[in-house]
């Protein structure tokens, strides 16, 4: 396959001349940017968290009224400090330019109304300068917040630590870090990126010269500024390995390879952490048969660090565990693409039907040689199948390889990397003390994961293209160059190709990927104060849940534990049959515009850029909960047991009254005293349907049997305006963190 700029020798001299160039030039400087909103009122913040309080009195309940408060927050904010959101901040992909750090805290204040956040940029494009601004502009969004016993707003410091593996077991995936301290004796130095960073870091050398080239000799000022960045980071040197890390340069590049190695850097530094990953079951980067039993050991996992996992963000749903058939080995070792099924096409078996359609006047055992040809090629294309026939359209691929009945799923779902699948598999291979097997014992939050410093944009479904990260192409000219110069054209299109994997080339992939944004989640904590500490140390406790975005109030509690009422996130010991209690009220039905306090705090010039004149704006009337559904897990007791049967989802269901003012439910389990095996017990409150953005994902259509006949993608590119929202019925929801109920160990 020949790609265009590699393909002439003066074409190669000019981007040489444009990095030169580029070089010499260098760039503007980078900075945190300006807070302009003040604090909110104290008897704001107060009015609204009395609404919360009497939303649980209305509720009634056995469970002992604690003195905690429901507090909404966003754990994964990237800014334009991430090279990514900076590269989909530029023109070519419609964007509106730079979103520093100190637009998340005017956003998370005003436009989202939130209660806490956190800033976490990629460590592996987050050079020393940027990581000092961002603790700068973290300081001064909490020395805005008022009284630091209650606060407005808490915002966090941290970063993304970002690994990608090629192959299962060597992927680990992404992971915020972040930290309860402020001052520099608090935190860390320097970002720890992942080792996967280093291509990232440093950019191979044509891309460099092909974007100096777009910039400096087209005097294009905003990818300029991209040149820089990508400059400074490749002039950042890496840190030597094998140093503590206490000891190491304050302006290296530090990396660790693996979590082990992430966690072992952290007890260096000795700070308190939490270390929450995310985004495990996205097949945008997760390659596929990738699981989370590579994480399972005492290396690997370090249970006191890693207590929270996101289970939903703005690129999708995490939760929910699928068997979706995989390809079988030949007995040569070879994989065979297994047929579809009622409820899933695999992209193998799409991608014969593809070539099946080009054969045209091929002899027939030709064709089918080469359907079996795409059919292997795309088993063994990782995470990007349709480059096997570069030149398709994301329509052509159907709803290949994803979850038909899953809500708001990620792209391409890997079952195995899922949280039910985490809260199911145990290690056998290191017991603890008690001669349990090692498990996840993760609690269950949402976070937007936004790539433009606006934390908590789920608060209502409009401006799709600003309000998600779903981003495209903004002109089918420029598209077609771009995709020629990063994928080619085939020599033949009547022939798949192998895929040479590339993470560069699947930032431009993005066609498929935007079916499946949203405007992403929030986490709710059970507090016993506004204050810094107490925040976290409900996080830590895990007493804590995530919702789809809207604020949805949510109580579970084990009422018989033997120390008393246990709440979500707790780990308990009993052989008795446990009573569980459930109370929920859905959020309130959003008003249109931006409330009075918002519109005096920023200026509407800000105000327009930041919110799009759409704030959290709560009514008076609430959305009813529909239904509550519990989840019940027996994780496995031996290994290599079936994890699909200990997974039952849902387990119970208690349909509710349309009441606004909530939903309660009483339940038992009668079967944890006689089948003597540990289980894990959550839950799902729902909302009522409401209009949101990707509800229906692909709106595929299908025939009488089932059979997917089309699809119409919402697309971040020209192809769908930029108008539609896509919007299409959807139950929000809001899920519990888990109940670990243990039998006792002298039982087990």
């Amino acid at each position: 396959m020949t790609r265009p700029g590699c393909r002439a020798p003066r074409i190669a001299r000019a981007l040489l001349a444009g990095a030169a160039l580029s070089a010499a030039c260098g760039g503007p400087e980078r900075d945190a940017g300006r807070i302009e909103g003040p604090a909110r009122s104290a008897e704001l913040v107060a009015a609204r968290e009395g609404v919360r309080e009497r939303a649980g009195e209305l509720l009634g309940g056995v469970a002992p009224a604690r003195a905690k408060q429901i507090l909404f927050g966003d754990l994964h904010v990237h800014t334009t400090f991430s090279f990514d959101a900076f590269l989909y901040a530029l023109p070519l992909f419609g964007g509106e330019g730079a979103h520093p750090p100190a637009d998340a805290c005017d956003f998370a204040r005003y436009c989202a109304g939130l209660d806490f956040f956190s800033l976490n940029d990629h460590a592996e494009g987050l050079p020393p300068e940027l990581w000092a601004e961002t603790r700068r502009s973290v300081r001064e969004c909490n020395a805005k917040a008022g009284d630091p016993a209650a606060p407005d707003l808490v915002a966090f410091a941290g970063w993304e630590w970002t690994q990608v593996g090629d192959t299962p077991e060597t992927h680990y995936g992404h992971k915020n870090v972040i930290f309860p301290g402020l001052a520099d004796d608090e935190l860390p130095a320097r970002p720890i990126a992942s080792a996967a960073g280093e291509g990232q870091r440093r950019p191979p050398g044509w891309l460099v010269g092909g974007a100096a080239l777009a910039t400096r000799l087209l005097g294009y000022g905003a990818y300029a500024d991209a040149i820089d960045i990508v400059g400074r980071m490749a002039k950042t040197p890496d840190c030597p390995r094998g140093v503590d890390t206490r000891e190491l340069p304050a302006d290296c590049a530090e990396q660790a390879a693996t979590p082990a190695e992430l966690f072992r850097k952290l007890d260096e530094w000795g700070f308190e952490s939490l270390v929450i990953p995310h985004g495990l079951a996205w097949g945008l980067h997760a390659p596929p048969g990738a699981t989370l039993d590579v994480q399972l050991s005492r290396a690997q996992h370090d249970p006191a660090r890693q207590r929270l996992l996101e289970v939903m963000s703005g690129h999708g749903n995490g939760e929910e565990y699928r068997s979706f058939p995989a390809g079988e080995a030949e007995a040569g070792g070879a994989p065979v693409c297994p047929e579809p099924t009622p409820d899933f096409l695999p992209c193998c078996w799409r991608a014969g039907e593809i070539m099946r359609g080009r054969c045209g006047d091929l002899p027939a055992a030709e064709c089918e040689a080469r359907v079996a040809e795409a059919q292997r090629l795309t088993l063994e294309a990782g995470t990007q199948p349709q480059l096997v026939f570069p030149d398709t359209e994301a329509a052509e691929w159907l709803d290949c390889d994803q979850c038909r009945d899953c809500f708001k799923p990620a792209l391409s779902l890997r079952p195995g990397q899922t949280a039910q699948y985490g809260a199911a598999v145990s290690g056998f291979g290191e017991p603890g003390p008690d001669g349990r097997p090692l498990r996840f014992r993760f609690g269950f939050i949402a976070s937007t994961d936004n790539h433009a410093a606006r934390p908590g944009t789920g608060y209502k479904q409009y401006a799709r293209r600003v309000m998600t990260d779903g981003r495209g192409i903004v002109t089918e000219s420029t598209e077609r160059r771009v995709r020629r110069w990063l994928v080619g054209d085939p020599d033949d299109p009547r022939r798949p190709q192998p895929v040479e994997q590339s993470r560069l080339r699947s930032l431009f992939e993005r066609e498929r990927e935007a079916s499946f944004m949203y405007p992403g989640g929030v986490v709710a904590v059970h507090a016993a104060g506004r204050d810094r500490r107490s925040l976290w140390d409900a996080l830590v406790r895990r007493e804590v849940y995530g919702t789809s975005g809207p604020r949805i109030l949510l109580w579970f509690d084990l009422l018989n534990a033997p120390g008393g009422p246990a709440p979500m996130g707790s780990e308990v010991e009993m052989a008795g049959v446990p009573r569980f209690e459930v109370r929920a009220a859905g959020a309130f039905v959003e008003e249109p515009g931006c409330p009075p306090e918002a519109r005096a705090a920023l200026a509407p010039d800000r105000l327009h850029r930041l919110c799009l004149d759409e704030c959290h704006n709560p009514g008076e009337v609430r959305h009813p909960i529909t239904a509550i559904e519990v989840v019940r897990i027996r994780p496995q007791e031996r290994p290599g047991e079936p994890v699909g049967p200990l997974i039952e989802d849902p387990w119970r269901r208690f349909d509710c009254p349309p009441d606004p003012t909530g939903c309660r439910a009483l339940f038992e389990d009668p079967e944890h005293a006689t089948v003597g095996r540990d289980a894990v017990y959550y839950v799902r409150a729902l909302q009522e349907p409401t209009p949101a953005i990707n509800g229906a994902t692909l709106r595929t259509e299908f025939d009488a049997e089932g059979r997917a006949l089309r699809v119409a993608p919402c697309s971040g590119s020209y192809r769908t305006p930029a108008g539609d929202d896509c919007l299409a019925p959807a139950q929000e929801r809001a899920w519990s963190s888990p109940i670990y109920l243990d039998q006792p160990a002298t039982r087990g």
